[in-house]
């Protein structure tokens, strides 16, 4: 097989998480949540693009906080005005995603070094927004976050 050839191009494909005492503590999955809270502006909407319960979505929250000792989301006005990061969820946000890069970079580089056939990243890594996305959290919050998604392509930008 051709080392170049691009039908058979080979992509890494990492699954990154931190855990203290067994149990996650942050990973993708968090990182998601996050993102979709500041996009929507509340934590009900970003579970329900996410296709969980907010009950999930809560609790997965609440763990991760206890386990880091600092809030990660912040209520804005009252209890029906929603929530936002804190500026700690948004530089633990930031370090995973900086934390993930540097690891994907490193990984691809290693496996063109050490296999006879070429490796790229996995290119997905701007998610295609739900279609709720495309509605929900765009429309409830408009004024907020419409930079945030694509219209043309239908990509969040978080």
């Amino acid at each position: 097989m051709d080392k170049h050839d691009a039908a058979q191009q080979t992509v890494i494909r990492l699954h990154l998480w931190l855990e203290r005492g067994g149990g996650t503590i942050f990973g993708m999955g968090r990182l998601q949540l996050l993102e979709r809270i500041e996009a929507c502006g509340s934590l009900k909407a970003a579970a329900a693009e996410l296709g969980m319960s907010y009950r999930a979505a809560w609790g997965k929250l609440k763990a991760s906080e206890e386990a880091l000792g600092m809030a990660l989301i912040e209520k804005v006005g009252g209890n029906k005005s929603g929530c936002s990061l804190t500026a700690e969820g948004q530089a633990l946000a930031q370090a995973y995603r900086t934390w993930f890069a540097e690891v994907e970079r490193y990984s691809v580089s290693r496996a063109n070094v050490l296999f006879p056939f070429l490796c790229d990243r996995f290119q997905d890594r701007k998610r295609r927004a739900p279609a709720s996305a495309r509605t929900s959290c765009v429309t409830q919050n408009i004024s907020n976050n419409w930079k945030k998604f694509d219209a043309k392509t239908d990509i969040c930008h978080i």
